[in-house]
């Protein structure tokens, strides 16, 4: 993939690409950003897909209350900076925002990926969610998408009027170990290959030529700012043209 200043680009995933995103709109780039918030897993960003395909309205249904004494309302399609007191202003804002995401999405050219993680947490109703909106753990069961789910999932989202560019954000998921991070990255990484979509290959530049602590956040989990701006600049000249 190229992108021009003309382009308009469609940024959806993780919040790494909340940071390219965020360049690329610095950089003057026509550029809608996770209309629905960050998101992690590939089935979650392949149903925020299928909502911009369909247009589909958010409504009462929709409507979850958070956890953890919130006192908000979101829903699961969301992350949580969506959440409002009242049902009628969350629904308002999710529509007013998915209307501007399915306009905007029937005329760009350009789909940027970041997948997270393999891992989804799904509902009682077996559903898989965007966000558990600090609910309790016990309403939902965890696992690990198959390498075929994940497929699917790419399938679901790419079509021919636009060109597509997957990457896999850096950051590091470690709430069940370093292992079952480097599995859960593995599984993203060979359903991508598998699937011979375009990719670039921001977790390896963070993993193998920067690799070490320094580049980290005080979280040692997230790229730093200035891994940030090593990212982005490579990403810049191997992606945007010239101009």
């Amino acid at each position: 993939m190229k992108i021009e200043q003309g382009d308009r680009i469609m940024v959806l995933g993780s919040c790494f690409a909340a940071n390219i995103g965020n360049k690329l709109i610095e950089s003057g780039y026509d550029v809608c950003l996770n209309p629905f918030g960050t998101i992690f897993n590939p089935a979650s960003i392949a149903n925020s897909v299928d909502r911009l395909n369909s247009g589909k309205k958010f409504t009462e249904e929709d409507c979850i209350m958070m956890g953890a004494g919130a006192g908000k309302i979101c829903s699961f399609y969301h992350h949580t900076s969506f959440a409002r007191a009242e049902a009628a202003d969350f629904l308002e804002n999710a529509n007013r925002k998915l209307a501007d995401a399915v306009e905007f999405w029937k005329r760009c050219n350009k789909v940027i990926v970041t997948y997270g993680t393999s891992q989804v947490w799904k509902w009682s109703d077996g559903r898989i969610v965007s966000n558990c909106l600090k609910r309790p753990g016990y309403e939902f069961t965890h696992e690990m998408l198959t390498l075929e789910e994940i497929e699917d999932c790419i399938e679901r989202i790419i079509s021919p009027d636009k060109e597509f560019l997957f990457t896999i954000s850096p950051v590091r998921h470690m709430g069940e170990g370093a292992h079952t991070n480097t599995i859960s990255k593995s599984q993203l990484q060979l359903a991508i290959f598998r699937k011979g979509v375009e990719y670039f290959p921001a977790y390896e530049i963070m993993m193998d030529e920067l690799r070490d602590y320094k580049w980290y956040a005080e979280d040692r989990v997230h790229p730093g700012t200035e891994a940030i701006e090593i990212i982005w600049s490579k990403f810049y000249e191997s992606v945007c043209k010239s101009e």
